[in-house]
């Protein structure tokens, strides 16, 4: 499976050698990788975009089209004389995801078709004691309306453990370490359980500040304290998913997601929070040197420029590695923001087929 984080890579001009049936398949996800990007586009485009040959991008498309894949969607050139070219679009339609962002009061879901647009959301308080596979599928099923998904991709607080799948306490009511497999055992779709951070870095990095940088680091400053690192445009989550667990770093007599606690710091001036906010900044510069800090969550977006400012001020005279530091983009929807775009990278991989090995 292709990494969640980033652009898709650049494995159509690596391929050095591959087969026919290798062929069509790496020339297939490249055209339907440029509906996804540029939209309906007619045969001649394609063409022009893959370099492909004539007979190449016409047996492509009729390909796609008896996949139901691709869909003559119009025609272009209808203000000028002769034929039209038509256009082929996406079958957004074959297949639909949801992303779940789970905290410790409320879930939060949104369905999106294949293309990546809403097609249903719904949000749900969580009871005093809820069963909370029971309660995530219900709202998955609500916001969904009857529609099929191919993938569900859940953000929730806690370590995910890379090789078992399993949770460490979520800090919420009803939590179980095994939330993956059972929400495995109660729907068709395949299911996805990701820290709700990591989920985050993956929304700044494809359309938020990060993007254009392949090595960065996300604070998350909310009411979990924690961070989200991407080396070589790939998470990193550790051998037991812990990586970016800063919230236990000591400072002082007091832990790091003490300090950061938002009843205590939110009251703080851009000074003074700023003050407090080095120490995580700190300790990932000196030990990754990610080039790009971003500061998320309540108090780290809310703080703006002007509190990513002061932090670089600081950062800068302790440490010689050249670091900036940004306010993330994406607000309170970066978790479920990121679940989407996770269960659409899974979709598309298994609809239009993995992208080819290189070499």
């Amino acid at each position: 499976m292709k990494s969640p984080i980033g652009s898709l890579p650049d494995y159509y001009g690596r391929v050095k050698t591959a087969d026919p049936t290798m062929a069509r398949a790496i020339n297939d996800r490249l055209a339907l990788d440029l509906l996804l990007e540029r939209g309906p586009l007619t045969a001649p485009q394609l063409r022009a975009l893959t370099g492909l040959s004539r007979p190449t991008v016409s047996d492509l498309v009729e390909r796609l089209r008896a996949d139901g894949l691709i869909e003559v969607t119009g025609e272009a050139g209808a203000d000028r004389r002769g034929p039209n070219a038509r256009l082929y679009g996406l079958v957004a339609g074959r297949a639909h995801v949801a992303g779940v962002d789970l905290r410790r009061d409320a879930v939060h879901v949104t369905v999106a078709d294949l293309a990546g647009e809403p097609a249903g959301s719904v949000s749900r308080p969580l009871p005093d004691a809820p069963d909370l596979p029971a309660v995530i599928i219900a709202a998955v099923a609500e916001a969904a309306g009857g529609i099929d998904l191919h993938a569900l991709v859940v953000g929730t607080p806690g370590l995910i453990h890379p090789g078992t799948g399993l949770v460490t306490d979520g800090a919420m009511p009803g939590w179980r370490p095994d939330l993956g497999p059972a929400l495995q055992e109660r729907t068709a779709a395949r299911v996805v359980v990701e820290n709700e951070v990591n989920l985050a870095a993956v929304a700044e990095h494809r359309d938020g500040a990060a993007v254009g940088h392949d090595d960065f680091a996300l604070l998350w400053l909310d009411d979990g304290v924690g961070a989200a690192i991407v080396l070589d445009g790939r998470l990193r989550r550790g051998a037991s998913g812990g990586a970016g667990e800063v919230g236990l770093l000591r400072s002082g007599d007091r832990d790091f997601c003490e300090l950061m606690d938002v009843a205590s710091a939110g009251h703080l001036d851009a000074e003074a929070l700023a003050d407090r906010v080095v120490e995580g900044v700190f300790a990932l510069v000196a030990v990754l040197d990610p080039g790009l800090v971003l500061l998320g969550g309540v108090l780290g977006r809310g703080g703006g420029d002007r509190l990513a400012g002061l932090v670089a001020e600081r950062l800068a005279a302790r440490t010689p590695a050249a670091t900036l530091v940004r306010p993330a983009v994406h607000e309170s929807g970066a978790v479920l923001r990121g679940a989407v775009l996770t269960a659409l990278d899974l979709a598309r991989d298994d609809v239009f087929g993995r992208p080819a090995a290189t070499g």
